[in-house]
């Protein structure tokens, strides 16, 4: 079945959340606002408004906090995000910091794995293949794939939040409770008694560099992740980065879908569990659709249907699924072939 819409036209900013599904942590309810007794829908339409649209600086108007390991979100755009190859595609903004007060390092950054997927299936949904995005640690040694935990409903909000692992060196642990947040750390709009998440668990970042009390350094890894470096130094992630779960490289034309999760399991004494933040996100090279766009728009008002793959090489007309855009009478539509 062939589908047209619109003429395109591309924001490179996010246009869609289509889950939020945050771990136990300190900030939830609190970044953002959510309460109990949201409807799923309602939750979505907050981490919207949170997310979608970018300010002066790019990013987002507002910012979500996924909680402890795992804790995720998904998004995209209005249009397909592109392979430039060799060139970085897309960036996430996040809250990191560091620098140097007295020649001693402080900072904090709490980074989040990057995975994408294609619409293979052509139902707008993400229901396909996920892909990560390997980062500089991928191939460590501390980092820990196929990693799972479990988190416990808490009976109250006196206690921390436990939770059990496939880890045999750390099996079992908690989301410790902090002075500075006195709210249920639950997400407690899901009605169960636990949350199971998977997925690759980074090395401990963190260092306390005080003799005496704590003076937590959250330190940057090299590349590859959300919410690791500042906005101003990040240069963004590439396509070209994408694995399959058996760690095997996979060419991506495309994708449709991007997911962020909080990749440590880690707590900072005083400042608490380590969570990913996320303040929007950019498609740095919106021109990959627009540039489609110009080339067939050039094309007399009387000239016969044309029809280019999203990288704008011309093909025959579509069968295989997939995202198109035709060309006719100088007017540009998108073509979805189910």
């Amino acid at each position: 079945m062939i589908a047209a819409s619109a003429a395109m036209a591309v924001n490179p900013y996010v246009a869609k959340v289509y889950e939020f599904c945050p771990a136990p942590g300190q900030f939830i309810h609190d970044v953002p606002i959510l309460t109990d007794d949201m409807t799923p829908e309602e939750v979505i339409a907050e981490v919207e408004s949170q997310l979608c649209g970018n300010d002066d600086d790019g990013a987002a108007p507002g910012m979500v906090s996924l909680g402890a390991f795992g804790g995720y979100v998904v998004f995209g755009f209005d249009h397909p995000l592109v392979n430039v190859k060799g060139e970085y595609d897309l960036r996430i903004f996040g809250n990191s910091f560091r620098g140097m007060i007295d020649d001693e390092a402080y900072g904090s950054s709490e980074p989040g794995i990057v995975m994408v997927s294609v619409d293979t299936n052509g139902n707008g949904i993400p229901d396909d293949e996920w892909f990560e995005l390997a980062g500089s640690e991928y191939h460590s040694e501390g980092t820990f794939h196929n990693f799972e935990i479990t988190y416990k409903r808490p009976a109250d909000n006196t206690t921390g939040v436990s939770w059990t692992s496939n880890d045999p060196a750390a099996g079992e642990g908690s989301v410790e409770r902090t002075q500075f947040h006195t709210q249920n750390f639950w997400p407690g709009w899901y009605a169960g008694e636990t949350l199971t998440f998977r997925g690759t668990r980074l090395a401990p970042n963190a260092q306390n560099t005080a003799e005496e009390g704590e003076n937590w350094v959250l330190h940057a890894y090299d590349w590859g992740y959300a919410d690791n470096l500042p906005n101003d130094e990040d240069p963004g992630l590439k396509l070209d980065w994408a694995v399959d779960a058996q760690g095997n490289p996979v060419e991506l034309e495309q994708v449709h879908f991007i997911k962020v999760y909080t990749a440590l399991a880690q707590n900072c004494g005083w400042i608490g569990e380590t969570s990913t933040e996320v303040c929007g996100a950019q498609d740095l090279h919106p021109e990959a659709l627009a540039g489609i766009e110009t080339i067939a728009s050039s094309r007399p008002d009387d000239a016969p249907e044309v029809f280019f793959d999203l990288r704008g090489i011309r093909v025959d007309r579509p069968t295989a699924p997939g995202i198109y855009l035709r060309s006719q009478g100088g007017k540009v539509t998108k073509i979805i072939v189910r």
